[in-house]
């Protein structure tokens, strides 16, 4: 099997000699024409069924040429038959967990998870009931109704880590969903550690330049069948455009990933030496749950880290306010880097007992380290945190 590096450029591509090009072809078309009315009604059978083609599109919700190549190309990436896309990160989960109510109505979650997900499996919204329960726990915690186990990893925004294979043996026979949005497949592959379904924000990494919102689940044959029949039933498709976004920016994911991971070690060293930083939470410190992983689950520990702001809230809203070259925004994964506040933002929604408990502080920031070259990153990031010092002696 080809390399991730290798994947990236030409998966997906498998059909481009025969069409005679050379750049994706991008099919802006939402409906297609049907002469012949019994193969329309068969194509229209087999795609609302969860086929993955038929003879005809019909119509841009059930099927199109250009989100199938991505959908082709994640799923090579993934060591999966089957990948589904969809139109965000969170429509990807919504499609599995409903997916899921088909088989029960109990899940287990791990926490912490990206926080509009940890809201949406407490709000009861999609009739699922779930119960939060700690790795070493998943065994014991399963009843006759448990229709998945969920987990992310590396965790959001705690980077600690999560035994995939352990998970994946405690929960027996029910399926193990693992977000690997952080990781991306050129670190990670849980479908090769035995989850059934990898689920990516594909707004992040797999998008990487800030212009693209979608979702993405690699999966087996019969799963990917449900999410599509949700999909067409609940419209949550990925537009063309996105995946033509993604589907361009699969070849150098690789580079971005490894270049954004090289500048991560070299900042999280830098951070956790400053004075103004109390502890530097990043895989390739050492300073996270399970980090042995990484070499073995991981095949590096990626380019997410979260540091803690000595000083508090206070000292984090100035880090934010004066930083000049990194972003103050949520999302991650691009190839600049972004920095935000998981308690007042990306997890907000999630009650404060719980944050403090999952280690959310106030004082807790989250950096997404981009691609710029790190000197000038550490140049921006030390002079923010002196200026929170500065202001802190005020």
């Amino acid at each position: 099997m080809a390399r991730p590096e290798t994947l990236g450029v030409h998966a997906g591509r498998e059909d481009f000699s025969e069409l005679g090009v050379h750049a994706p072809p991008l099919d802006l078309s939402t409906t297609y024409p049907v002469r012949d009315l019994d193969e329309g009604t068969t194509s229209f059978d087999a795609l609302v069924g969860g086929a993955a083609t038929a003879a005809n599109p019909i119509y841009a919700r059930l099927h199109n040429p250009t989100v199938a190549r991505f959908e082709n190309a994640l799923a090579q990436l993934e060591g999966t038959t089957d990948a589904v896309a969809f139109g965000s990160g969170m429509a990807a989960m919504s499609a599995c967990l409903l997916a899921a109510g088909q088989r029960g109505k109990h899940v287990l979650a791990v926490r912490p998870l990206y926080g509009t997900n940890d809201h949406l499996l407490n709000s009861g919204l999609l009739g699922i009931r779930t119960r939060w329960v700690r790795p070493e726990e998943v065994a014991g915690a399963i009843d006759t109704d448990t229709a998945l186990v969920i987990i992310e990893t590396p965790a959001n925004p705690t980077l600690d880590l999560i035994d995939i294979a352990a998970v994946v043996k405690a929960a027996g026979a029910v399926p193990v969903l693992v977000d690997s949005t952080f990781a991306t497949p050129v670190l990670q592959q849980p479908a090769t550690l035995g989850a059934t379904l990898v689920l990516h924000s594909a707004t992040k990494f797999l998008g990487g330049h800030g212009d693209v919102i979608a979702g993405v689940v690699a999966c087996n044959a019969d799963w990917a069948v449900a999410l599509r029949q949700v999909r067409a039933a609940t419209g949550g498709l990925l537009h063309p455009l996105g995946a033509y976004l993604l589907h361009r920016g699969l070849p150098t994911l690789s580079l971005r990933v490894l270049k954004a991971q090289e500048n991560a070690q070299i900042l999280a060293e830098r951070l956790a030496a400053h004075a103004m930083v109390a502890k530097v939470s990043y895989p390739g410190l050492g300073t996270v749950a399970n980090a042995h992983l990484v070499g073995t689950q991981m095949r590096g520990p990626g380019s997410l880290m979260a540091f803690e702001m000595c000083g508090g809230h206070a000292a984090a809203a100035r880090v934010m306010a004066a930083v000049k070259l990194a972003t103050p925004a949520v999302s991650l994964g691009s190839v600049d880097t972004l920095i935000q506040h998981p308690a007042g933002l990306t997890h907000r929604v999630v009650d404060a007992a719980t944050q403090a408990q999952h280690g959310i502080t106030p004082g807790l920031l989250r950096l997404s380290v981009g691609i710029e070259h790190v000197e000038d990153l550490w140049s921006d990031l030390s002079q923010a945190l002196d200026a929170a010092r500065l202001s802190a002696a005020a």
